[in-house]
């Protein structure tokens, strides 16, 4: 009797499952979610990292912290600096003021020089020389001046060097802040609050999970019958024995056929290459990464 226990299970199991299969599903694979990892943007001790696994962010959230003493000391710095190079540049005004003054004078005089050379009282060398004044006045402002200009002009691309200077330090303790750049569910947190990191290291991965991705696989006769953004129907186990089913809809075919995975059944497991295809779902909590579902294209 012992003998012909496992025969007969194994008959009533097999029955079961043909009951199961009267309409077999065009293709079979797991569910998977467009994972991203987020790394530093900064190195430095981790002051806060306020995240947990399963926590689901938003776009723009703050969740972190790396010290940025360093760099607001760089900063303070780069600030003094431009404050001491913008305190340098000359007061042009100031400076030729005192030569305006004196060509002011020198332009009167030859204009009293000339009357009287005109009514004879003074001679013609008087009036050049006094034209000779004006000139040499003039050409020391104009020499002043530009010098003066120049040395402005120095001053003030120093300066705007050091405000480059600035924004890339105000840039980098901008990184300094961990901001979560996606919406979706912590899957691993890679580090801890005062622990050490450095630019480009992992600190967590994450997931929009709103929306799943079924990767299946079909044989090269169901190519025929697929096309982008085609609607097809996704059964997964209800947990109840039953099959839980949804729409969905293929985003991607493969055009490059692979061995068959070996965790994969296709409708014909005869055929020995497979093409893969991503079935885009929308998930309310039910479909988790890895998940085991079949897809029917009618």
């Amino acid at each position: 009797m012992k003998k012909n226990i496992i025969p007969i299970a194994f008959i009533a199991a097999l029955c079961f499952s043909c009951g199961n299969n009267d309409d077999p599903a065009d293709a079979s694979g797991s569910f998977e979610a467009v994972e991203t990892i987020i790394s530093a943007e900064a190195s430095g001790k981790i002051l806060a990292f306020t995240i947990s696994e399963g926590e689901n962010l938003r776009v723009g959230q703050v969740i972190g912290a790396i010290d940025s003493t360093q760099l607001y000391l760089t900063k303070l710095q780069l600030l003094q600096s431009k404050k001491a190079i913008l305190s340098g540049r000359p007061n042009t005004g100031v400076q030729i003021e005192s030569l305006k003054k004196e060509l002011k004078n020198a332009v009167d005089d030859r204009n009293r020089i000339a009357g009287l050379v005109k009514g004879g009282v003074a001679s013609q060398k008087q009036l050049d020389d006094a034209e000779a004044k004006v000139s040499i006045l003039q050409a020391r402002i104009d020499s002043q001046s530009s010098s003066l200009g120049t040395t402005t002009s120095s001053l003030n691309e120093q300066a705007a060097t050091t405000e480059i200077q600035l924004a890339q330090v105000e840039d980098q303790l901008k990184k300094c802040r961990v901001v979560n750049p996606v919406s979706g569910m912590v899957l691993t947190k890679y580090a801890e609050p005062s622990e050490l990191t450095s630019i480009g290291k992992p600190l967590y991965k994450i997931a929009d999970l709103s929306t799943m991705i079924l990767r299946a696989y079909v044989t090269g006769n169901q190519l025929a019958q697929l096309k982008l953004n085609q609607k097809v129907k996704v059964s997964t186990d209800d947990g109840n024995g039953g099959l839980a089913t949804t729409e969905g809809s293929i985003t991607w075919i493969s055009d490059k056929a692979e061995f068959t995975p070996k965790t994969i059944q296709t409708k014909d497991e005869r055929a020995n290459l497979v093409y893969a295809i991503k079935v885009s779902v929308k998930n309310q909590g039910a479909y988790k990464i890895g998940m085991y579902g079949e897809v029917k294209f009618n």
